[in-house]
């Protein structure tokens, strides 16, 4: 019995005649070898057949029972055959099932077609058999032969039910995957939902298609499913005919390739991408008021460059995963990137309730995250706009949440501003700013102003700090406080301390050339300090015939020093190999790790204002520093003299210079040296 021995069949029961099973004896009656139909007993488990009366020899064209029953079945047996003998065995057993379908036998390779009627027949050891018996002959039309043969062995589920549900015909594949042989179309549907949708497009089309989750014997699977209003051939009753097609590993690829687009990969929260869609339908579904919210992780770069990366990783999934938790389902949470998100809260109560959830939620970041023996404490900032979806554009809710962002974090960080008017106005006079400073930039609209710095031993002075001023064709001269802290935050700050750094370096080198003994100071920000434009621009003015070596000062922050500390390390001793100074500007309020101050490459360390201006009370932090700054050779700079008072306790503590106001406010270049000339000729001793 090769693959092809069974070609058409239904292993739905039924009514058909057939011959009752052979007596259950050890031994074949001799009655069974008068029959002139043929009839055999086949060894489901051993693919053999114990049994045969003289017309199966016949049909089988062996020479006697003993050759037939020696013959090995399952060697060219396919597995889809087997499949299906399996199936018919099961239910001989469960339901004393009897089935009746054509077979193509292959005695000898030339295939010989019949119509069988087979039920089980239980062996003296217990198992369960079958008993095969022709009831007559096949049609041999090759196109009925080949369509049944295609039946038998495809992998498409072929299902036909009787309208009330239950199957009248599976074919191999449909009965594989059933969970049981009178499965209905009903039980098939893992979500009762998909069946009711079935049934209503059904009636209102008499077809439908449709891929679901439907129960197998393998378990949940996902199926392509065709199903039609029918009848049925036999008995002309109404009937559902299903097709259905295994898609799960697709659908599975298909969703894990939609999840990697609409998802961040490491937080699992949704994606900007998909943030965009959902805006645009938002409208659609929902009247109600929402509110979207921005945050953002305080200082997230500090936790980076202390504690790296991969702890700074922990800290964003911990906080999505702290806000997942905090939100409703039907609340849409995203990472924009970075250390940003956005949560979509669709239909708030009131903005009173919303404000009480989102400072509960404020608290509950704020509780310190622990990996491995690392312990940190972050918290974030709030930016909140309300809207109604229809009436609002996405571009500009999110402007307006970003504002409210903004101002939070203007305000201190680690609280909730809910955006309004007035904040809207001030941005736009924010945006404008930003877009004269482009052109300010690439206009060279900047000046420099000099403060000169004191030595207190000579009461001379001997540098001067170069400070930028924006000098505005139409509003005049603008101070760093209106524009600084924009360029930082757009990136300008680049561009711009490459045109500062232009201007002192040449300054520099100008006074050189006409014998002026001065050194000057310039402040490099840390994203200057990580711009390559940097070192290739020092080194260029290094290269200057004139250039003054060590008289030319750069001052970084603290902060700067936050991070690889060997290759912070490595282009700070390049920077000083070509013959710059390098100075920690704002002393005492950073980096809190004094480590640094022995392995960087530094000249000068400048007390911040703030302790100046505490003085006395402050006394012990300066002479700290004072102490510190000797210990490894440093010039110490006093900011923000303010006093005589000031200038006379730093005189008395060994202080090596002075800035400030009360010596002397920044002046234009042409001012600089009467500015000086008269420094030096001033009596300070009194």
């Amino acid at each position: 019995m090769r693959n092809e021995n069974i070609v058409e069949g239904s292993v739905v029961p039924t009514h058909a005649s057939a011959a009752k099973p052979l007596a259950r004896s050890a031994q074949i009656t001799i009655p069974i070898d008068r029959l002139k139909t043929a009839v055999w007993v086949y060894d489901v488990d051993h693919a053999c057949i114990l049994y045969a009366n003289a017309s199966a020899c016949e049909l089988w064209q062996a020479e006697s029972e003993e050759e037939l029953r020696n013959r090995d079945l399952a060697s060219d047996m396919s597995p889809t055959v087997s499949k299906r003998l399996k199936q018919y065995q099961h239910d001989f057993i469960e339901r004393d099932a009897t089935f009746s379908e054509m077979w193509t036998l292959y005695p000898n390779g030339r295939p010989t077609s019949v119509m069988v009627v087979y039920s089980g027949y239980p062996l003296a050891d217990g198992r369960m058999a079958m008993q095969c018996e022709v009831v007559g002959g096949a049609e041999d039309e090759p196109d009925n032969l080949r369509s049944a043969e295609a039946l038998l062995h495809t992998d498409v589920m072929i299902a036909l039910h009787d309208a009330s549900g239950p199957p009248v015909y599976l074919n191999p594949a449909a009965r594989n995957t059933a969970t049981h042989a009178m499965q209905t179309i009903a039980e098939k549907f893992v979500d009762p939902a998909d069946y009711e949708r079935l049934l209503h497009e059904l009636e209102a089309s008499g077809e439908h298609r449709m891929v679901s989750k439907v129960n197998t014997d393998a378990g949940p699977r996902w199926h392509d499913l065709t199903v039609k209003h029918c009848s049925d051939a036999v008995t002309g009753n109404p009937a559902i005919l299903v097709t259905a097609i295994d898609v799960s590993e697709l659908k599975i690829a298909r969703d894990k390739a939609r999840y990697l687009a609409d998802r961040d990969q490491l937080t699992g929260c949704y994606n900007r991408s998909y943030l965009q869609q959902y805006m645009a339908t938002l409208g659609h579904y929902q009247r109600r008021r929402c509110a979207l919210l921005c945050f953002d992780v305080d200082k997230f770069k500090q936790v980076n460059d202390r504690l790296g990366h991969e702890m700074g990783d922990v800290v964003l999934k911990e906080i999505a995963a702290r806000v997942s938790m905090s939100i409703r389902r039907n609340d849409t949470f995203v990472r924009l990137g970075g250390d940003e998100f956005v949560v979509v809260f669709e239909d708030i109560p009131s903005e009173a309730e919303l404000t009480a959830k989102l400072k509960a939620l404020l608290d509950l970041i704020a509780e310190p995250i622990t990996h491995d023996a690392t312990r940190v404490s972050a918290t974030v900032s709030m930016g909140v706009a309300t809207f109604v979806p229809d009436a609002t554009h996405f571009t500009a809710i999110m402007r307006e949440a970003d504002i409210a962002l903004y101002t939070s974090k203007q305000a201190g960080r680690n609280r909730v501003t809910f955006f309004n008017a007035e904040m809207g106005a001030l941005a736009k006079a924010r945006d404008l700013v930003e877009m004269e400073l482009k052109r300010a930039i690439e206009n060279r609209e900047f000046i420099l102003h000099f403060q000169p710095r004191m030595c207190l031993e000579t009461s001379r002075v001997v540098s001067v700090e170069a400070l930028v001023r924006w000098q505005h064709p139409k509003r005049g001269l603008i101070m760093p406080a209106e524009f600084i802290s924009i360029c930082e935050e757009t990136g300008m700050i680049e561009d711009l301390g490459q045109l500062i750094l232009e201007m002192a370096c040449m300054t520099a080198i100008s006074w050189h050339q006409s014998g002026k003994d001065i050194e000057i100071s310039l402040n490099i920000s840390p994203r200057q300090f990580e711009d390559n434009r940097l070192l290739a621009s020092l080194k260029t003015f290094s290269r200057h015939p004139d250039f003054p070596p060590g008289k030319i000062e750069l001052e970084i922050t603290e902060n700067v020093l936050i991070g690889d500390h060997d290759l912070i390390a490595k282009r700070l001793e390049t920077i000083s190999r070509m013959g710059y100074r390098i100075a920690i500007d704002d002393f005492g309020t950073g980096y809190s790790n004094l480590s640094y101050i022995s392995r960087f490459p530094l000249n000068c360390l400048k007390i911040d204002q703030s302790f100046i201006a505490q003085l006395p009370k402050s006394g012990p932090i300066i002479s700290l520093i004072l102490t510190l700054a000797e210990q490894i050779d440093a010039t110490i700079v006093a900011e923000g003299v303010e006093t005589s008072q000031h200038l006379e306790w730093l005189r008395n503590h060994k202080c090596d210079q002075a800035q400030g106001y009360y010596l002397s406010r920044p002046v234009e270049v042409r001012e600089i040296d009467a500015v000086i000339a008269t420094l030096n000729a001033q009596d300070w001793s009194t």
